[in-house]
């Protein structure tokens, strides 16, 4: 692979669905045909149809080239189906201040449509300092990792 090899970008913006299978399958058959080195597979998705995750992740294993599924930019997520198309990619990256996974348990008939979580919490001592909103433990995660400085 030469200087001159190019590096193919596919960019999925919003749900997946048949268009964006159709799309991810023309882009690697086209990557394919150039010689490229690398396609990488940009996203942020809430997810979407399983049919279309399903023939997404076979292009993948199927690919002459090695594919890499990057979630950018910074607050983008790749929920769902998102999150399996990462896992079947040959190089799975993620951009600072990005979410991979499920978005937020829904309790499906709460008056209203309410959002309502349950989690267990330890019992904080009285000398102990209250937990941290997850939002300051990201940062304090985020402060400490070498490679964002």
């Amino acid at each position: 692979m030469g200087a001159g090899t190019p590096v193919v970008l596919l960019t999925i913006n919003g749900a997946i669905g048949p268009a964006v299978a159709d799309y991810v399958h023309r882009g690697i058959e086209q990557a394919g045909k150039q010689g490229a080195q690398l396609v990488v597979l940009q996203m942020d998705t809430p997810g979407g149809l399983d049919t279309s995750m399903r023939a997404i992740i076979k292009d993948i294993l199927a690919s002459p080239v090695p594919m890499a599924a990057f979630v950018a930019p910074g607050g983008a997520r790749a929920a769902s189906a998102g999150t399996y198309i990462l896992y079947a990619s040959h190089i799975a990256a993620m951009a600072p201040a990005t979410n991979l996974g499920a978005a937020t348990p829904v309790a499906i008939g709460a008056p209203g449509g309410a959002r309502r979580t349950r989690t267990a919490r330890p019992t904080a001592r009285p000398t102990e300092k209250p937990a941290r909103p997850e939002k300051a433990k990201a940062a304090v995660l985020r402060a400490r990792w070498p490679a964002s400085r």
